[in-house]
């Protein structure tokens, strides 16, 4: 029998951003450090004027303060690691500990994603059936749909976390990537992964393309509903309503779907700089976008500060 030889993986390494010299590594910790703070304070200030103001109390604000919970634990779990590898390349990270931060990375990511499915229900009821939206779109309904996506996101991530780990790691241990994901992790594996990485793939589909379906079918009916309102006012409104959403629903799904449903890339430079954009810019854009085109949340925050609202 052939003896092999090899040295087993107790801890993996970030490659990070070690390609870049100490300056830019300083100017990108900076410029993240500041973003990162803006998205915790951002979300918080969401929270508490939706939390203040009672007419804020329905079902889209509703989503709106779950989606910022989300968001804020999603960064938590990605971003201080990665500032701290700009400042210290080449950082180690334990395997519980890497686990843990693909556990909370997927179970995050993939509760967004459908909350957002979510948001984009209650629009298609608030608009194409306004009658019956207090109906249909109950308490008892919004948190079944708050609660379906956190289960969701909980089932995948204790699944997918089970199979990378379930591999066997050997001799190399640079993981291609600021944070613990799944494709740069099975690079990794000394054994084959053609199954699992199908696997993976699958599930990529039913996370983003699938909810990706849902929204579509129901804009296609809120825009076919708003052209048949007859005041060019009403169609504004109707439209201003749905902008927000969209946009974030447009910028997340466009940069994670690039990642997870292309094809194998040897360019994981590419690769981090995309994931940056979905892991830093996007759950800053998600309190952003909702509070400089949302005229209810810029007047409610005015009122919390004591000022007279917009007219």
């Amino acid at each position: 029998m052939v003896q092999l030889n090899f040295t087993v993986v107790t801890e993996f390494t970030f490659e990070g951003f070690s390609i870049f010299g100490w300056h830019h590594r300083l100017i990108l910790f900076v410029v993240f450090l500041a973003l990162y703070l803006l998205t915790l304070a951002s979300n918080a200030i969401i929270l508490t004027v939706i939390h203040l103001n009672h007419h804020l109390h329905t079902p889209m604000y509703f989503f709106l303060s779950v989606l910022s919970i989300s968001e804020t634990c999603y960064t938590v779990a990605i971003i201080p690691r990665m500032l701290s590898c700009l400042l210290s390349p080449q950082q180690a990270i334990s395997i519980p500990g890497c686990a843990t931060q693909l556990f909370f990375y997927l179970t995050f990511g993939v509760n967004n994603c459908f909350l957002l499915t979510a948001m984009g229900y209650d629009r298609y009821v608030a608009i194409c059936n306004p009658l019956r939206y207090s109906v249909i779109m109950g308490r008892k309904a919004c948190i079944h749909l708050a609660s379906g996506s956190w289960s969701i996101g909980l089932t995948i991530a204790v699944t997918q976390v089970s199979s990378v780990f379930s591999l066997p790691f050997c001799d190399a241990n640079v993981i291609s990537h600021f944070f613990c994901d799944i494709r740069p992790l099975m690079k990794l594996a000394c054994a084959d992964t053609t199954v699992k990485e199908f696997i993976t793939l699958l599930i990529s589909l039913c996370v983003l393309v699938l909810p990706m379906v849902l929204i579509f079918i129901s804009y296609v009916f809120i825009v076919t509903t708003i052209l048949k309102i007859a005041s060019a006012e009403g169609r504004r409104k109707a439209f201003t309503t749905c902008a927000s959403h969209l946009t974030v629903v447009i910028v997340h799904y466009g940069c994670t779907s690039f990642i997870y449903l292309k094809p194998k890339s040897k360019n994981s430079l590419q690769d981090r700089l995309i994931s940056m954009t979905y892991t830093v810019i996007t759950p800053l854009l998600n309190p952003v976008v909702y509070s400089l085109r949302n005229k209810e949340v810029k007047n409610a925050l005015l009122r919390t500060l004591g000022r007279k609202p917009l007219s």
